[in-house]
């Protein structure tokens, strides 16, 4: 029966090869494309899980009252986690985690790795597997220091690691370590990454700060016993920051702050570990709403697929109609006849997910470069990604081919013998799928071109800055980077092509080495509490960005207290300071050093991220130490000649060392890395959304005049145009695009304007972009149906009224 069913499916498949094509193509666009976007979306949920405690691992962070509002940050400061540990039962364990790079030498060979500082407690609470040495005691002395495998490998080779002693810079000297265990490398999907660890107490500033809740430079995560979760959690430690760092009642006055409704400050709160990579950007973390996104999207291009394999096989089933009455007839039932119907529609789907699966795993590494993403196809071979994606493969073949099947099985046998058998009620269902069909493609569209104006605007938006004909370049741990970035500057000022030669110590948009860092200051100034980003400098700084005084003068040479005691701040700075001249001020961040003297104030520039707006910044000249990377103004016309004799330069000096320079702009381009590639993914998902829409729509369009022959002949006959018949066969079809516009608008207005809503800068959505988009909705569908009508229209009546 079984085999009888399958040939009967195979020759009808064979027969009807135009339709047979149209669902074929239209379902494998539609699995490969929904695989591999379901897969970006699964494996961005899937980071952190993998740890057995996951569930009851949390990241802390805080919710503090400013002048200016609530404000969250997940910077903790050294004595939290101590504190925590001792005063709640409920923390088994608690481990500060310090990011950072740090140089390490072995045998006269040096390198440049991310060594993380931490607590004993961390091997104990993440499941990092240690393949060599003990994780409760890997980390019990200062000097003790745990490598990944990898790393372990590219020092040792096939040496024995375990209690050999290797070296690492910290304050700027070289000191022993003991390496007393290996531990498997990070997975993929971990937001905690790193090449060793060790005690963070070898913190250069701990020693100063371990007692200090105002210094927060680090991430705090705690594991909760079994039977306490995050609520409880939260609630009995609702006043523990007011507790244990109470603002002083001279603090508030001068601040204006205003408790919360529970009488706080500051208030603790604890991040699931499974969210932490949707909310820490220098870990390179992605909106929990993006993710969510991605699923829509497949979801929606399956469900269009789905939407035309059901239209395209109820609209045959008149063509089909006299085939089951005729089965139905010589003893065939109900049953019996939904197998063999819903057979022909698995069989499709079978093939069509097959193919698809191939077409998905020819194109990931495309995906992966498009999409910047690591994804593994080895990913789809896990158990659960496996179910899922089976799962759906189950439920499209169920709806899309169950369905029609269903409605064909139950045709009345004596009404298709009879000829009376009529459609009329499918007719709705028919139009309400269209209907679903472009209002999916219309909100694609709108999201797309809304996508693409935020994108274009952002790109357009003054930085404050000439992010143009500039190099930056990493400097490496392992060297003293004022004295290298001196070196660069003797060796490259010497050529006419070179501007200016600057350095930082953090980096604008995001370089090549992947590296982000934020210092901040709160402090007194006069009867204010000030907040203020603090940024280190090299002498040229302005210069080199192109950045104009507004008032006061740049950091001078020839004044020897400006590499000292002499600041310069920005306009957000000065009005927070409230003088009416700031230049000349005194500002005194740490009563233990001198004064700083504010020489110069700058217009507002954006050193971050355009999501957020542009905070109070202080800059001051830095000592070799706190520099990171260098900077270089090219006169124009000379950029790829001058970054290959800086690459030459950096051979010469760090032969060993990777060279990680970057062009600004570049890296500021980089900020706008995500929205660039949801743009490329909505246009993407929208063309696919209308190609298959209009294939379906052509499709039902060619049933539908097919079953309308006749009355066009009489039409025709009787005298109408060719416009006249042309115009009649697509005005219904007109009608469901409108119907789909006036639905889909609002929602992608909705949905649009929230997401607009996480950037600090953004565009007003124009009534344009609705009409734009509805005419060219309005095109398609006329494109797309008006061939078939002109076809029927210019046909001669007497073919189509001759069996009359």
């Amino acid at each position: 029966m079984f085999k009888n069913y399958l040939t009967i499916a195979w020759r009808n498949l064979k027969k009807h090869k135009a339709y047979t094509a149209i669902n074929l193509v239209g379902l494998v666009v539609a699995f490969s494309s929904s695989i591999l976007v379901f897969l970006a979306a699964y494996f961005d949920l899937s980071f952190d899980r993998f740890h057995a405690n996951s569930n009851h691992i949390f990241r802390t962070y805080s919710k503090v009252q400013t002048p200016e509002g609530v404000r969250y940050g997940n910077s903790s400061a050294y004595p939290l986690a101590p504190a925590l540990k001792q005063a709640f039962p409920e923390v088994k364990y608690a481990a500060r985690l310090k990011y950072g790079g740090s140089a390490v030498r072995y045998k006269g060979k040096d390198y440049n790795k991310s060594i993380r500082t931490t607590d004993p407690d961390f091997l104990k609470m993440f499941s990092f597997p240690v393949i060599k040495g003990d994780a409760n005691t890997a980390l019990n002395e200062l000097s003790n220091v745990v490598l990944s495998k990898s790393f372990a490998k590219s020092i040792f080779g096939d040496e024995e690691p375990i209690n050999k002693t290797i070296q690492l810079k910290l304050n700027n000297k070289w000191t022993d370590f003991i390496v007393t265990a290996i531990i498997d490398d990070f997975p993929q999907n971990s937001s905690i990454e790193y090449d060793g660890l060790i005690r963070i107490e070898n913190a250069g500033d701990y020693v100063a700060n371990k007692n200090e809740w105002n210094m927060q430079n680090h991430n705090v995560f705690i594991q909760l016993a079994d039977n306490v979760d995050q609520a409880q959690f939260e609630k009995k430690a609702l006043h523990f920051l007011l507790k244990n760092n109470p603002p002083s009642v001279d603090d508030i006055q001068k601040a204006h702050l205003k408790p919360d409704a529970n009488g706080n400050y500051a208030t603790l709160l604890l991040t699931p570990l499974k969210d932490v990579h949707f909310y820490d950007d220098s870990t390179g973390g992605t909106k929990k709403g993006y993710v969510y996104t991605l699923f829509l999207l497949a979801f929606f291009i399956m469900l269009i697929a789905s939407i035309n394999f059901i239209n395209l096989s109820i609209a045959r089933s008149f063509t089909r109609a006299k085939e089951v009455g005729v089965r139905k007839s010589i003893g065939a039932n109900k049953g019996q006849m939904f197998l063999q119907i819903w057979g022909e529609s698995l069989l499709i789907c079978s093939i069509a997910f097959i193919i698809g699966l191939a077409v998905a795993y020819f194109l990931l590494p495309g995906f992966r470069s498009l999409f910047n993403t690591v994804l593994p196809f080895s990913f789809i071979a896990q158990p659960l990604t496996l179910l899922c994606i089976l799962a759906c493969f189950v439920m499209v073949s169920l709806i899309s081919g169950g369905y029609p099947a269903l409605v064909m099985s139950g045709f009345n046998t004596i009404e298709i013998l009879k000829g009376k058998l009529t459609l009329r009620k499918r007719g709705s269902l028919r139009n309400s799928l269209i209907v679903v069909q472009f209002s999916i493609a219309v909100l694609l569209i709108c999201s797309t071109v809304i996508v693409l104006q935020q994108l274009n605007y952002l790109r357009n938006l003054p930085l404050g800055y000439n992010k143009q004909e500039v190099i930056s370049v990493p400097v490496n741990n392992t060297v003293d980077a004022g004295t290298f970035i001196q070196r660069m500057r003797n060796e490259f000022l010497m050529d006419p092509n070179v501007v200016a030669v600057s350095g930082t110590n953090i980096n604008i948009g995001d370089g090549l080495d992947n590296s982000g860092t934020r210092q901040s200051y709160g402090f007194n100034y006069g009867d204010k509490n000030v907040q203020t980003d603090w940024l280190y400098v090299d002498y040229d700084y302005l210069k080199t960005l192109d950045i104009p005084l507004k008032a006061g003068r740049d950091f001078d040479r020839n004044f020897a207290t400006d590499s000292i005691t002499s600041v310069v701040v920005n306009e957000s700075m000065a009005k927070q300071m409230g003088d009416k001249d700031v230049v000349g001020k005194f500002l005194w961040p740490d009563t233990a050093q001198p004064k700083m003297q504010v020489i110069g104030v700058i217009p507002d520039f954006h050193l971050y991220s355009l999501h957020e707006k542009v905070d109070p910044l202080t800059m001051q000249i830095g000592r070799g130490s706190s520099m990171s990377y260098a900077l270089l103004r090219i006169k124009p016309g000379n950029m790829v000649t001058m970054m290959d004799k800086v690459k030459k330069f950096w051979k010469s000096e760090l032969p060993d060392k990777e060279f990680l320079g970057s062009f600004l702009d570049e890296n500021t381009e980089r900020w706008f890395r995500k929205e660039q590639q949801l743009s490329t993914i909505y246009s993407i998902a929208a063309g696919i959304a209308i190609i298959i829409s209009c294939m379906g729509l052509f499709a039902i369009a060619l049933l539908m005049i097919e079953q309308r022959i006749k009355e066009i002949g009489v039409r025709k006959s009787l005298g109408a145009s060719v416009q006249a018949i042309v115009t009649m066969l697509s005005k219904d079809f007109i009608k469901l695009v409108l119907v789909s516009i006036i639905i889909a608008s609002p929602i992608a207005w909705y949905a649009m304007n929230n997401w607009l809503k996480d950037f600090a800068y953004h565009i007003s959505i124009q009534w344009w972009v609705f009409v734009l988009t509805g005419l060219l909705a309005i095109a398609i569908a006329v494109l797309t149906v008006s061939y078939q009508s002109i076809r029927a229209a210019l046909m001669n009546p007497v073919k189509s009224l001759r069996s009359e």
